[in-house]
């Protein structure tokens, strides 16, 4: 309420006003002229998930493979006047799927200009051959922070185990902040997808003579909160 009575729009006081979505891989621009009456920006930077690498095990033989990692998250509440004129958005790609006996590409990063960024997570390498003598590996490190108020990396890719030329587990996919990573296979399949943004892909399994493709990591996203 103004000093005359009358209710009066005070900049920096309305509140939110609109919301922004960046769900699409790719670049895009931020123009602060295009909002005059901006205050600050609060904005959540998912990176994207890495891909799993795919399997392939000869007769009465099994190989499976580790899980993606999840993509870090950031985030930043930002005041107009620390803006430039424009920024940089950008949001990540899930990392690619490995083909039977390739690794997994990792996921690229997300960020709003060099204010807030984060990392995307490392694809899941092709580790095990095929085999029936029991071995396990390491799954796929989780990222780390980028820049943010909040900044925190993605969670790790599990590891897969070999009990026999029969019995296994492929690795589960990395968790994110704003997704999930893929399931984990104990029979011939691809690994499971991510849900959401920025999860793992899983690792696939294959047995008794499969081959089977690995699995994409899940992309990446930023949005964007105005406050006048």
């Amino acid at each position: 309420m103004g000093d005359d009575g009358r209710l009066t729009l005070v900049p920096g006081q309305m509140g939110l006003r609109d919301i922004l979505y960046f769900k699409t891989p790719g670049s895009y621009t931020f123009e602060k002229a295009d909002y005059p009456w901006l205050a600050r920006v609060f904005v959540k930077v998912q990176a994207a998930g890495g891909g799993a690498a795919g399997s392939r095990a000869n007769a009465a033989q099994l190989a499976a493979q580790p899980g993606g990692a999840g993509g870090g998250y950031s985030e930043r509440l930002i005041e107009a006047s620390t803006l430039g004129a424009t920024e940089s958005i950008v949001v990540g790609a899930g990392g690619a799927a490995g083909t039977s006996t390739t690794d997994g590409g990792s996921g690229g990063n997300s960020s709003f200009g060099g204010l807030c960024t984060a990392n995307g997570g490392g694809g899941g390498q092709h580790v095990m051959n095929s085999g029936a003598a029991p071995v396990c590996y390491s799954g796929t490190a989780g990222p780390l922070a980028g820049t943010g108020d909040i900044a925190q990396g993605g969670g790790p890719g599990g590891g897969p185990i070999r009990l026999s030329g029969e019995q296994g587990q492929s690795g589960t996919g990395g968790e994110s902040r704003l997704g999930h990573g893929g399931w984990q296979r104990a029979s011939t399949n691809a690994g499971g997808a991510g849900r959401g943004y920025g999860g793992g892909a899983a690792g696939a399994f294959a047995r008794d003579g499969d081959s089977t493709p690995g699995t994409a990591g899940q992309d990446g996203v930023v949005i964007v909160y105005l406050y006048g």
